[in-house]
């Protein structure tokens, strides 16, 4: 009697198999692990290669296969720290395994970098190493090294504070593990109080010796104004001073005063509508009913963008620095410009009543908010007000104030009524519409917070992003139409991982996400629909978001998952985003609409300027993030001890992540100080479990937490749940950098 074959696997379990061996899979074990034999080899040579075609597997060299969502089993990685423990810590080198970390998470995976007696001189922070990667655990590896690449020394920022008879160095990432020791001949010209870049040297003795560091440089005084953002623009490698040839070369800018081929749009009463705070004025907004019969009820919108191609050329100075920024990065306490302010604040602002060149886009929509037509062309426009959001709000709302009232019927109203055309063809496409509280510093010349508030949304924001949005999307129309070069901004699908992670965490909750669906985002909006009177409101639609991928700018377009868009690019914003300046100068060449267009060569590039734009884009939301946290550090400091409502935003094995309803700052619950008990962290539900009392504490649950502990260096808070802060020790206070009064 001979044996029953088992049957073939199918196409999922193949790829759970792959998932779940960790590592690089060779062909040849998948077979013996499924009994695959003869001929049947075929139909997993087949299935394979469509979960590779599919973007489910990675396939690897020597046919090969892994979780697309790992890294490779062989990477290069570069050690940049070493723990309290002395193990080293590392993160991949190339460009793909990064993207690859970030589709399973914001931050780097954990890799940790077991010992190598072989390898002499002892591998050490700085050193590039070819290793072998064995996971150990959700986005966390062991590396065992193969050889060393390169030596390196790691830099670290950090705050040099007297200790005793000497120094020590308190770093400004929390991730570096604690205080260094500095000796009185490694300070340099630095003094207690001051802000440095140092090095770290080897241990002296075995590797649990102290840790040490020797300065580098200075670079100011933590209790300058603008301590903060000065960290983050060197912990992030942003360029923020500008070359003297870019700034000779601004200054040297004039204004345009003559029409020559330009139209002339200066009797169209176009505004710009931006925040109180705002300093360069870079759009302007017209909208009227349209006069065609054969489209009633349809509206003509002008969107106005300033000329920025016509001061900043291919290749110039200005070029150049623009380029290298990528963008503009926006601090509660400086902005660090793309261009300098010869340009952004003036000849590139659309102030009112002064004479600025602009392209502008001529835009025809429907009843239904469907665009009919677009034509762009350069001009000369002249902004009849400088409006915010919250005057035009209140002016729509029946209280104009003087400046509004006169424009209230001609102006205010026609925009309104062409933002609800647009607005009914953004629900009718399905677009994804996350309502994420953003939280608010306020900060006074001297750098002192003043408040932390959470940002109001208004239908006056709405209004300009789909005036924004339309524009953008006729310009990457208008480009495809000339089969001209255009630097799309992309947006992916969420990934497989990703979204199985949201399907169980939302099964908790008790919303079902579907298998087996092509996923839409009108999908995701039934979720926040069904959120919207839950307690876990909020925690959903951060979960949502985590749950997108990353939008990034690309020559190749895959269209625009969370607006619901076949194809956009960036337009409206050349003066702070490297990405519209080039949209800028392909629709001139394209439409021969003057001097300083894209040169002929420009397409053989635009993938290495995209991918640079888009690696700009990160790291400047990163440090305005980090910023960001240290501001609302310090507006805690001196309310050490209070209690906060908060709710859980995060679970970990180490702690609950409570975002305060206050100020929306975030802190960290160590899992040590919940009631006492051993939680078992509950990854699949997100949620921490007592084993003993059954306790449980989840995603979305309300609790009132005492801040222990508010670090604004790092921008750290410590919170304890109120009921058992009491029987916690006392944490040391946080040194509180000040800032100095103005001279």
């Amino acid at each position: 009697m001979t044996a029953k074959k088992p049957p073939l696997p199918s196409k999922e379990q193949l790829a759970a198999f792959i998932r779940e061996a960790g590592g690089d899979v060779g062909k040849r074990e998948i077979a013996r692990a499924f009994s695959i034999t003869g001929d049947n080899r075929t139909y997993l040579k087949a299935m394979l290669r469509e979960l590779a075609d599919d973007g489910q597997v990675r396939k690897g060299a020597k046919r090969r296969f892994a979780d697309p969502q790992a890294l490779p089993t062989i990477t290069v990685v570069e050690v940049f720290a070493a723990d309290r423990q002395g193990d080293l810590l590392a993160r991949p080198v190339t460009q793909a395994d990064w993207e690859i970390s970030k589709s399973v998470s914001d931050d780097p995976p954990h890799i940790r970098v077991l010992a190598a007696p072989r390898i002499r001189p002892a591998i050490g922070v700085g050193d590039r190493l070819l290793a072998k990667l064995e996971p150990a655990g959700r986005h966390a590896y062991t590396a065992r090294p193969i050889r060393r690449i390169s030596h390196g020394t790691a830099r670290l920022l950090g705050i040099i504070e007297a200790a005793g008879e000497g120094f020590v160095l308190r770093p400004t990432d929390r991730k570096a593990g604690g205080e260094f020791t500095v000796r009185a001949e490694d300070l340099g010209r630095a003094k207690p109080g001051d802000l440095v870049s140092a090095e770290m040297l080897p241990r002296r003795g075995n590797r649990f010796g102290a840790r040490q560091a020797r300065v580098v440089e200075r670079l100011g005084s933590r209790a300058e104004p603008k301590a903060f953002s000065l960290i983050a623009l060197h912990a992030n490698d942003i360029p923020y001073v500008f070359t003297d040839e870019a700034v000779a070369q601004a200054k040297a800018a004039q204004p345009v005063t003559a029409l020559g081929t330009r139209a002339d749009l200066r009797k169209v009463p176009l505004v710009t509508i931006d925040g109180e705070d705002a300093r360069d004025f870079d759009d302007a907004v017209f909208a009227e009913a349209d006069p065609d019969p054969a489209n009633p009820g349809g509206w003509h919108l002008v969107v106005a963008i300033a000329d920025v191609a016509h001061y900043v050329r291919p290749g110039d100075a200005l070029d150049r620095t623009a380029k290298e920024r990528g963008n503009s990065v926006y601090f509660p306490d400086r902005v660090v410009p793309m261009l300098p302010e010869e340009l952004s604040n003036n000849l590139c602002s659309l102030k009112p009543d002064e004479d600025r060149p602009c392209l502008a886009a001529h835009l025809w929509i429907d009843a239904e908010g469907r665009k009919r037509a677009h034509r762009f062309e350069r001009a000369l426009m002249r902004s009849a007000a400088r409006l915010t959001y919250t005057r035009v709000q209140a002016a729509r709302d029946g209280h104009p104030d003087e400046a509004t009232e006169p424009l209230l019927e001609t102006v205010i109203a026609p925009l309104y009524g062409a933002y609800a055309a647009l607005n009914r063809a953004r629900i009718a496409r399905g677009t994804l519409d996350l309502d994420i509280p953003e939280k608010k510093i306020l900060v006074d010349e001297q750098g002192n917070v003043t408040g932390v508030s959470v940002r109001e949304r208004f239908d006056s924001h709405r209004l300009i992003e789909e005036f924004m949005i339309l524009a953008n999307v006729a310009a990457a129309e208008a480009l495809e139409s000339v089969r001209g070069p255009v630097v799309y901004r992309v947006h992916d699908e969420p990934s497989l991982e990703k979204l199985e992670a949201l399907r169980t965490t939302l099964a908790t909750v008790g919303i079902k996400l579907a298998k087996g669906q092509v996923l839409m985002p009108k999908h995701f909006m039934r979720i926040l629909e069904q959120a919207e009177r839950m307690p876990q409101r909020e925690m959903i639609h951060q979960m949502v978001l985590r749950t997108q991928a990353q939008a990034q700018y690309d020559p190749e377009n895959i269209g625009h998952f969370g607006l619901a868009l076949r194809r956009y690019a960036h337009f409206t914003s050349p003066i702070r985003r490297y990405a519209d300046l080039l949209i800028h100068r392909a629709l001139i060449s394209g439409f021969a609409m003057g001097d300083g267009g894209l040169p002929p060569d420009a397409a053989a590039g635009l993938h290495d300027v995209a991918e640079h734009i888009s690696m700009a884009e990160r790291r400047a939301a990163k440090a305005e993030r980090e910023v960001v946290d240290r501001y609302a550090a310090l507006y805690l400091a001196d309310r050490v001890g209070a209690d906060f409502a908060g709710r859980i935003a995060g679970v970990s094995r180490f702690g609950l992540f409570v975002t305060l309803a206050e100020t929306g700052a975030d802190g960290l619950v160590p899992i040590s100080t919940l009631p006492n008990d051993f939680y078992r962290h509950d990854e699949a539900r997100n949620r921490l479990v007592g084993q003993r009392g059954g306790r449980t504490f989840a995603l979305g649950d309300a609790l009132t937490v005492r801040l222990m502990e508010a670090d604004p260096l790092t921008g750290s808070l410590v919170l304890a749940l109120a009921e058992t802060a009491d029987s916690l020790p006392q944490r040391r206070p946080a040194r509180i950098p000040r800032p100095k009064p103005r001279r």
